[in-house]
């Protein structure tokens, strides 16, 4: 008798290939999600990297800011103690300044001059007296600004008493010390 095959063959081949199908669809999967995996643990690998990079910038950014404060309390106290310098550096420029104020006056008034009065005044000095003639005045005046030490000579008056002698005028002058600055004169008082 002639062999004739009633099993479903079609449908044994269909099942096997859909089996065969989801075999490769769960394959294909398994791959894809290792992959996506991978990629994000090389990322996320990277993203840590860059954060420790940052963390040590931190770090690093803190301590220079630590660093820089104390920068500027040195600079606040090398300012003080240069100030505390230049103070001392103008007490010793100026110890022998009255003696050698008198010496310098006593060189620059010409004779017909007389002073009467001295009064300083910071680093002004205010002289009063008479004179014989203004050339005199004139001629004190162009030897205060030729001194090495004094400056700026303002003739503030020039008067006449008809109750004194007519030969004499009363004058009144202020001139200035060179190389003595008030502000640090007061800062020296303060202190």
């Amino acid at each position: 008798m002639a062999y004739i095959n009633l099993l479903p063959w079609r449908e044994e081949a269909q099942k096997a290939k859909q089996k065969e199908f989801l075999t490769v669809l769960v394959a294909v999967a398994i791959g894809a999600f290792a992959i996506v995996f991978i990629i994000g643990q090389i990322f996320q690998a990277q993203i840590d990297g860059q954060n420790s990079r940052n963390q040590y910038l931190t770090n690093e950014i803190q301590k220079l800011d630590l660093r820089i404060g104390e920068i500027r309390t040195l600079n606040g106290k090398k300012k003080a103690l240069q100030e505390r310098i230049n103070v001392v550096e103008q007490l010793q420029l100026s110890r022998n300044v009255g003696t050698q104020v008198l010496d310098e006056i006593a060189k620059i008034v010409p004779s017909g001059v007389y002073l009467t009065k001295l009064e300083k005044q910071g680093n002004i000095i205010q002289l009063f007296g008479r004179s014989e003639s203004n050339n005199h005045l004139a001629n004190m005046i162009r030897a205060i600004e030729n001194s090495t030490l004094l400056t700026d000579a303002v003739l503030e008056s020039i008067a006449t008493n008809d109750a004194r002698s007519k030969l004499l005028s009363d004058f009144k002058m202020k001139v200035r010390i060179k190389g003595i600055n008030e502000s640090e004169q007061l800062t020296v008082g303060d202190k």
